[in-house]
């Protein structure tokens, strides 16, 4: 996972934190703000509902206009909310019903809130369940009193289904407000994170590129604080390696290019020497004498392939194996038949993302690695594997230990049973070569004895 994405996600997990962490003990608080605001405002219209009967109350009591009154009164209280307003006699009985004269006579003392009142003669207000509208109702209920005796009961009921709506709504309006906080925190964390992230992936490009031998790839990273001291440690790091680097190469291609002068002088010299000897075994000495000096300056010629090669970075170009196939057998067939070997080429090689130059070294070692340990035939096969072109060179020579195989890819390496001869650079010049173009290579048995080394370069987009 990205960093940008893991600040991000911090990011998001502490504002959520913090917006649930305010806004559910406000919603809660709202609701009971809510509740008890409505259950003030009903145990005050009751009172003054209450205390207008009251005045209307003759000597013998309630007279026969009580439910008209009734009515009216509870006209006038439910303006915005559906309001039942009933009185009862100091029996419990239906005086007047605001829904209605059916149920007058009906005694109401069942009721709890009217049986409170008529036992302890204070007011009561209480929230239950009613059966008969199947939603909780808010219930308010006072005595109506004359000369300190209880006459009867007001009650007023309404449903606190409006109520739940209007806080509901609230809770909507909250949790809007909660998501555009939610949004706009992320954005500014988006901005942040990619503050962060940013000089961090410059960063990690640029050492990318250094691991692929890109000498050049710096961060220019400008930042504060830690990340840049990184950043700027990064480049003075890779200024200095690109320096050593630069000295190294430039000391083995000075140094191998001085050594071609003497060599070929000490060549000539050697073959004038040997031409003069005649027979003998002064003659014999002056050839192997030869035959060092052209390994010496195979050498020199391998050093130089790795100095040239040393840097990399700019896009390859293509290449056909094929076409390089066909001309590494026009280059070696005929130092291949004096050393009584053939050479074959079977399968179709396709374009790699590699110099020609390069396939070309890659071909002329692998050769000239076979024909030096190994007679016989030799075969070159093209063709494809693990998504990769395949170029492997197989021989029927001795064949290479397992144990050696990892070494002899190394420079100078060369296996514990090898013989005489070699400088130990051709497998690790095709090596280093295929790895600076994304490719390996692999030692392997061969199919018919002998040892099979496969090298995979990529395939040209």
């Amino acid at each position: 996972m990205k960093l940008r994405t893991r600040l991000l996600i911090a990011f998001a997990y502490i504002l959520l934190a913090v917006i649930v962490a305010l806004e559910v003990p406000l919603a809660l608080n709202l609701n009971r703000r809510a509740l008890a605001e409505l259950q003030a405002q009903a145990l005050a219209q009751a009172q003054a509902v209450g205390q207008s009967l009251e005045t209307t109350i003759g000597p013998r009591g309630f007279g026969r206009n009580i439910q008209p009154t009734v009515q009216g009164l509870a006209g006038e209280l439910a303006s915005d909310r559906e309001i039942r307003v009933i009185v009862t006699d100091g029996a419990g009985r239906l005086l007047a019903d605001s829904a209605g004269t059916g149920r007058l006579g009906e005694s109401y003392e069942s009721r709890p809130e009217i049986e409170q009142v008529l036992r302890r003669r204070t007011p009561v207000r209480t929230v239950r369940f009613s059966d008969e509208l199947g939603q909780r109702i808010l219930a308010t209920a006072v005595p109506i009193l004359q000369q300190g005796r209880v006459v009867g009961t007001l009650r007023i009921t309404q449903g606190l289904d409006s109520v739940r709506a209007e806080v509901r709504r609230t809770m909507f309006g909250l949790i809007a407000v909660g998501l555009a906080g939610l949004i706009a925190g992320l954005v500014i964390a988006w901005a942040m994170a990619g503050s962060l992230s940013r000089p961090l992936s410059r960063l990690a490009r640029a050492a990318h590129r250094l691991g692929e031998g890109d000498l050049g790839a710096r961060s220019n990273v400008r930042e504060r604080g830690e990340i840049g001291e990184v950043a700027q440690t990064f480049d003075a790091m890779a200024d200095r390696l690109e320096a050593n680097v630069r000295a190294q190469r430039e000391f083995v291609a000075n140094a191998s290019h001085q050594l071609r002068t003497p060599l070929t002088g000490l060549k000539l010299r050697l073959e004038a020497a040997r031409g003069r000897a005649g027979e003998g075994d002064l003659a014999r000495t002056l050839e192997a004498a030869e035959r060092e000096a052209d390994r010496l300056a195979g050498i020199v010629d391998r050093l130089l392939v790795l100095a040239r090669r040393g840097e990399t970075g700019e896009p390859a170009p293509t290449s056909s194996l094929d076409e390089a196939a066909r001309a590494v057998v026009e280059r070696w067939e005929d130092r291949a038949r004096a050393a009584g070997a053939s050479i074959s080429v079977v399968g179709d090689g396709g374009w790699v993302g590699t110099r020609r130059e390069d396939v070309d070294q890659i071909f002329d070692n692998l050769i000239h690695n076979a024909l030096t340990y190994a007679s016989g035939p030799l075969r070159i096969e093209l063709g494809a594997a693990d998504g990769q072109a395949l170029v492997a060179v197989e021989d029927r020579g001795p064949g290479i230990p397992a144990s050696d195989r990892e070494r002899v890819l190394e420079r100078f390496s060369r296996g514990q049973s090898a013989p005489p001869g070699g400088s130990g650079l051709g497998l690790a010049i095709v090596a280093e070569l295929a790895r600076r173009s994304g490719g390996d290579v692999r030692i392997t048995d061969g199919n018919h004895g002998g040892t099979r080394v496969e090298v995979r370069l990529p395939v040209s987009p």
